[in-house]
């Protein structure tokens, strides 16, 4: 089993210097970075760092994670974000766990032994909420749904058909899709994939600006939920 560690940017580069040089690059055959349009020296970080960069073509996380998709050739998909929230200690248990036959590993911030220092009272309660959603229609058990820290099987992402979340017809009527977290949380469920949770503890981040618009990716979550109870099917 080989691996490919993603790191999605656009001006990280205080994350990326605290977080890179404790990344065991052992476990990784490739690390890909994508990079949005980084003006504060990010990218030319990561090219003096030996990494694989990549220029996104559009915007956001899920163009992102399709872009380094669509260039990796490792079996394993693992995204991990350089902004701080993310632990580089955590990746050998998510390899681990992934060789032990699982579809999916999910570093959950809300699993027991876990804990989020990111959280705000308002991104605390949408987290619940929605994992509470999406265990109750897609009969799942997930502790968090919508981290980005996770690893994926090529075959599981391909079986979930989430390369095709950015279809232009999807867009088109639910034009705040979230990212792939949503949809292969939803559709790993559906499809009773092998799925795990590890603890993964999430700091603050560092440096930089969040880029998430709280009501913004909380409208995306719902519609993804919306759009694949009432349309996605297993084939």
């Amino acid at each position: 089993m080989t691996f490919a560690l993603i790191l999605p940017t656009f001006n990280e580069i205080d994350g990326m210097r605290w977080c890179v040089p404790k990344i065991d690059r052992s476990l990784f055959e490739e690390i890909i970075l994508v990079d949005g349009g980084s003006t504060d020296g990010t990218f030319e970080y990561a090219t003096q760092e030996g990494l694989t960069v990549l220029r996104q073509p559009g915007s956001g996380l899920t163009d992102a994670e399709e872009f380094a998709f669509a260039n990796m050739s490792a079996d394993v998909f693992l995204i991990f974000t350089p902004d701080g929230n993310s632990l580089p200690e955590v990746l050998p248990a998510v390899c681990e766990a992934m060789r032990r036959g699982y579809d999916m590993v999910i570093a959950s911030r809300y699993i027991k032994g876990a804990k989020s220092e990111d959280d705000d009272h308002l991104t605390s309660f949408g987290n619940w909420m929605f994992t509470r959603t999406i265990n109750i229609l897609f009969n799942a058990r997930y502790t968090d749904s919508l981290v980005a820290y996770r690893a994926i099987t090529r075959d599981a992402i391909l079986q979930m058909k989430l390369p095709e979340m950015s279809e232009p017809r999807l867009r088109r009527y639910f034009p705040r899709m979230n990212s792939w977290e949503t949809g292969s949380s939803i559709r790993a469920a559906i499809l009773k994939l092998k799925i795990a949770e590890i603890p993964g503890d999430e700091p603050k981040r560092i440096g930089g600006v969040r880029k998430m618009s709280v009501v913004k990716n909380g409208l995306g979550v719902l519609f993804q939920i919306l759009y694949d109870f009432l349309f996605y099917k297993e084939s």
